[in-house]
């Protein structure tokens, strides 16, 4: 299994479910690019070939004994990574969209910086993401027009996975972290403890195999059960200011 680390050390966390036509070569994308640093899939229970094939490509496979969707998968990560006293986690998609050249511009901000959380930003240069449906983008200006007053200025892309983080969010994500979509409402728990994040531009490529799980009509499903979830915390922090 993964093993401790030690002062400053970070690893990389992926998850995946039924990932099987890309997985492998991500893993050894990011070897390649990042040398001897721990990479960990946590597999969402997979009916495919995902852990097999992580573990081939030189991966540490967590394998969940249940579905529990992104936002689950991801915790566990974070929750071993906290255990192992790992110091930041860059957590990248396993379809193939993220460019791991990317990691270590990532780990220095997260350095260097003094910021909680770090995002791997389509946006952050002011140029349009080529990838992206037209649901999709409409979601992203929508959201972003949400997070403005919340987070007190504004994130050019709040639903990006390529994300790092330093322990401090390790520790408060660890323990409580948003279940189905969880980066627009990762932002606002941060918030809530007033952590703070920057986007750093990244580039984004298509999937390398499968398919998205959001369809145009789980889109509008996304906006608003995000949307509900993110008014949950803005209350449940205006209620525990007050008492």
């Amino acid at each position: 299994m993964i093993r401790a680390s030690g002062p400053g050390q970070y690893l990389v966390l992926i998850p995946a479910f039924n990932e099987q036509e890309a997985i492998g070569s991500v893993i050894r994308e990011v070897k390649d690019r990042v040398g001897d640093v721990p990479v960990l899939v946590v597999d969402d229970c997979s009916t495919d070939s995902t852990a097999a094939l992580a573990r081939i490509a030189g991966a540490e496979v967590l394998s969940l004994p249940f579905h529990l969707g992104l936002g689950g998968a991801v915790q566990a990560g974070y929750r071993l990574a906290y255990e192992l006293d790992y110091d930041f986690v860059v957590r990248i998609d396993g379809d193939g969209q993220h460019d791991p050249a990317h990691i270590p511009e990532i780990l220095a901000a997260l350095k260097t910086s003094g910021c909680q959380m770090v995002i791997g930003s389509r946006f952050a240069n002011g140029n349009a993401h080529p990838h992206s449906s037209a649901i999709r983008a409409a979601g992203t200006r929508f959201f972003r027009l949400v997070l403005r007053p919340i987070l007190g200025k504004q994130v050019r892309d709040p639903t990006s996975g390529y994300v790092g983080v330093n322990r401090q969010a390790l520790d408060v994500f660890s323990r409580s972290f948003p279940l189905e979509y969880p980066e627009i409402e990762a932002l606002v728990v941060l918030q809530r403890r007033a952590f703070q994040f920057l986007e750093v531009p990244v580039r984004m490529r298509p999937r390398r195999g499968g398919r998205s799980t959001i369809t145009p009509l789980k889109s509008v499903y996304y906006i608003l059960h995000v949307l509900l979830g993110v008014l949950v915390n803005v209350l449940r922090f205006e209620r525990s200011r007050w008492r």
